[in-house]
C-alpha cells in the first residue's frame, strides 16, 4: 500500500527565504549602528543617537556602553577604515551598509573582537536593518579583512586619514607637528578624569596627575566608585579644571558660572567658599547641572536664562564665561564631533561668544576679573575671541608659569592658555581648551 504523500504546509510570506530568518537581537550593534548612521548621513551629535536609540531598542546599562564605545572607535579611525574597505568594494555600496561593514572592520581592526563574532554579528545587523541582499557582501568583505587583519594597516597615514582636511590645516596653525600629535591623542580612548572634593579620600586604583586630578582607566563606571554617591568627586578632564583654577575665585566673592553645564567648573568655584550663581539656558542641561550641584550639596543659585540677557542683582567681583563653541578640543572624548561639525558653524558660534563677552563684561563691577574659555583647537574661537575682547575695552591679564608649574607649555606667548590632546601624551592625554583672563579698568 502506497502511503499518501503529507500535504505541504503553506509557506509563510518571506518565512524560509534566505536572509528572512528572524536574527537575534543585538542591542548593542543596533544602537552603534544607530548613532553612526546619525553622524554619517545627517550630521547627529552621538549622544543625542545615543538616547533616542537605547530607548527604541531598551538596551540597558552595560548595552549602551558598549555601543558607545563601538560607535566612538568607529568615529575614530572612520578615515582609515574607509581606505581599507575601499579595495574590496567594487562599487559603492548605500551609506548604511559602509557604515556597517566599517562597523566591523572596527571590531577587527581596533577592538579586538574575535572574527566570527564580528562577521556574525554584521551579517545579522544588516538582516534586521532590511538589508538583507547585501549580508553577502558584509559576510565576504569581513572575512578577507580577518584573515588579512593589522597588515591592512601598514602604510597607511592614520593619523592623517582619520581627521578632515578642513581640521587638519586648521591644526597646523598651532605648531609645526601639532596636528599630528592631536590626531595620536584622539585616537586612544580617554581615561576617566575626576576632581576632588576637599578632603575627598581619591577611589583606589585612580593615578594623581600633576594639577590635582585623579585619572582612571578608561571604561572606569563612575557611578559604581565608593564615595559618588556621597559626592566626594566629579568628572572633570584635566584641562576642564584649569578655567575655574585661574579665576582664582576668593572666599566671599560674588561669581557667576556663564554657560555652566554640567557643572564641573561651578563646582570648582563653590568649593572655594565663592557666592556662585549658575546660569544655563538648556533645559535639558539645566536637569544634568542640578543633578550634579544637588550631588554634591553645594550652596549654588541655579538660574535658566541665557547668559546673554542674564542680569545680575549687582555687579559681580568675577565671572567664568565657558562659552559654546565647536568642540573640537574634546574629540577623544566625543569623536563625533570631527565629522558632524564644519567651517562654516563657526561664523554662527563666534557671533555668540562675542555677544556674551560683552555681556559678561556688562556685568562685572570695575576691576572684575571675566575668564573666557572654549573647548575649541580653532583659532576663530581661541584667538581671535581674545582679541575681539580687547576691542570691546577689556584689560588683558596675562597667565604666568608659577600660575601653571605643571603646564608651563601650554602658555602662549600673549599670556593665555592653549591645551591640546597630544599633551600629557605618557599619562594619557588631555583635553583641548583655549582660555584668557581679563579684567574690566577701574575708573
Amino acid at each position: 500500500m502506497t502511503a499518501e504523500p503529507r500535504p505541504r504546509k503553506p509557506r509563510q510570506r518571506g518565512a524560509s527565504r534566505p536572509g528572512n530568518a528572524p536574527q537575534p537581537a543585538d542591542p548593542t550593534r543596533d544602537v552603534a549602528f544607530d548613532i553612526l548612521c546619525g553622524v554619517v548621513e545627517h550630521r547627529r551629535m552621538l549622544e543625542n543617537s545615543l538616547s533616542r536609540s537605547a530607548t527604541e531598542h531598551d538596551a540597558p546599562a552595560r548595552d549602551r556602553a558598549a555601543a558607545h564605545r563601538l560607535a566612538a572607535a568607529t568615529l575614530r579611525h572612520m578615515g582609515t577604515l574607509r581606505t581599507v574597505l575601499e579595495p574590496f568594494l567594487r562599487k559603492e555600496p548605500p551609506e548604511p551598509v559602509r557604515v556597517a561593514l566599517m562597523m566591523g572592520c572596527a571590531q577587527l581592526l581596533f577592538l579586538e573582537t574575535p572574527p566570527h563574532a564580528a562577521v556574525g554579528t554584521t551579517v545579522s545587523l544588516l538582516r534586521r536593518r532590511k538589508l538583507a541582499p547585501f549580508a553577502g557582501l558584509a559576510n565576504a568583505v569581513l572575512r578577507k579583512v580577518a584573515d588579512k587583519g593589522p597588515a591592512l594597516l601598514e602604510g597607511l597615514d592614520e593619523a592623517r586619514l582619520d581627521i578632515p582636511a578642513w581640521l587638519w590645516s586648521s591644526w597646523s596653525t598651532l605648531g609645526k607637528g601639532v596636528p599630528r600629535a592631536i590626531a595620536r591623542g584622539i585616537s586612544q580612548e580617554a581615561p576617566l578624569d575626576l576632581t576632588l572634593r576637599p578632603g575627598a579620600t581619591a577611589p583606589e586604583g585612580g593615578e594623581a596627575l600633576p594639577n590635582g586630578s585623579i585619572r582612571l582607566p578608561a571604561g572606569t563606571r563612575v557611578t559604581e566608585l565608593p564615595g559618588y554617591e556621597d559626592g566626594a568627586f566629579w568628572v572633570q578632564d584635566a584641562a576642564a579644571t584649569l578655567p575655574a583654577r585661574l579665576l582664582n575665585a576668593q572666599p566671599g566673592e560674588f561669581v557667576a558660572d556663564l554657560c555652566a553645564a554640567p557643572g564641573g567648573k561651578t563646582a570648582q568655584l563653590a568649593a572655594t567658599g565663592a557666592n556662585v550663581t549658575a546660569v544655563e539656558q538648556n533645559a535639558n542641561r539645566l536637569t544634568r547641572l542640578r543633578e550634579n550641584i544637588d550631588r554634591l550639596s553645594y550652596p549654588v543659585e541655579i538660574v535658566q536664562a541665557d547668559a546673554a540677557t542674564w542680569a545680575p542683582k549687582a555687579p559681580l567681583d568675577a565671572i567664568l564665561l565657558d562659552a559654546p563653541c565647536s568642540a573640537t578640543g574634546t574629540a577623544r572624548r566625543h569623536p563625533d564631533v570631527l565629522w558632524v561639525k564644519r567651517p562654516r558653524d563657526l561664523t554662527a558660534l563666534t557671533a555668540g561668544q562675542d555677544r556674551l563677552l560683552a555681556a559678561a563684561k556688562a556685568m562685572l563691577k570695575p576691576g572684575g576679573r571675566l575668564i573666557y574659555a572654549v573647548c575649541s583647537l580653532q583659532e576663530e574661537e581661541g584667538p581671535a575671541r581674545a582679541r575681539a575682547a580687547l576691542a570691546l575695552g577689556l584689560e588683558p591679564s596675562p597667565f604666568t608659569a608659577e600660575e601653571l608649574p605643571f603646564l608651563p607649555e601650554a602658555i602662549t606667548p600673549e599670556g593665555w592658555l592653549r591645551t591640546h590632546p597630544g599633551m600629557w601624551a605618557d599619562v594619557g592625554g588631555m583635553d583641548g581648551f583655549f582660555v584668557a583672563r581679563f579684567t574690566v579698568p577701574k575708573a
